[in-house]
């Protein structure tokens, strides 16, 4: 969730929907607190989400709305001044499972993923629960950022075997050669 930018946007376009947000930083999810503080349809959840519970290291970055999971890989850094790692810290890591519960998913619900890098491994944290969504909304890459990274063809074909078609490609990000570097994907659930 970061600050809560996109909160935010959801907040303003669908003024009385239900937030369930996470946050495994401490600096950005104080704000996020700060912005959202009276707003009873706003839950922040003080972790990161994986396929295992339990702690792991993130990557800070200078800007820290690009840490990672993953290390901050050497194109990341060349694409995105600014972007470097500056630290490293103990964050928690849990299934979407271990924090709400099916009913808390009320329909038409969307899944929103921008964890840098590490979006197939949310993924995949959220498969319990990923059938109650009507949406993903995930932001993908289609050259390695961080080490080790799942790019957006895994991404999609992941989603499409779980019934998830493609239905839109937004915000690309391309380089100087012109060369898309990534977008955001929206992925709605197919109708049985």
């Amino acid at each position: 969730s970061n600050r809560g930018q996109f909160a935010l946007a959801a907040r303003h376009r669908c003024p009385f929907t239900q937030i369930i947000a996470f946050e495994p930083l401490s600096d950005p999810a104080r704000i996020f607190l700060n912005v959202f503080k009276g707003d009873s349809k706003v839950t922040l959840h003080h972790s990161a989400i994986g396929t295992l519970a339990g702690d792991a290291v993130i990557h800070i970055s200078a800007r820290d709305d690009s840490s990672s999971l993953l290390p901050i890989g050497n194109m990341q850094e060349t694409l995105f001044p600014g972007t470097n790692e500056v630290c490293t810290e103990l964050v928690h890591v849990g299934r979407l499972k271990d924090f709400i519960k099916p009913a808390d998913i009320l329909d038409p619900a969307m899944l929103k993923i921008d964890v840098q890098g590490f979006e197939f491994e949310a993924l995949r944290g959220c498969k319990e629960l990923l059938h109650l969504f009507s949406y993903v909304y995930v932001e993908c890459s289609f050259i390695e950022l961080y080490e080790g990274q799942s790019l957006a063809h895994q991404v999609i074909d992941w989603l499409q075997e779980r019934e998830f078609k493609l239905d839109g490609v937004y915000n690309t990000y391309y380089d100087k050669a012109g060369l898309a570097v990534q977008a955001d994907f929206l992925f709605k659930k197919q109708a049985k």
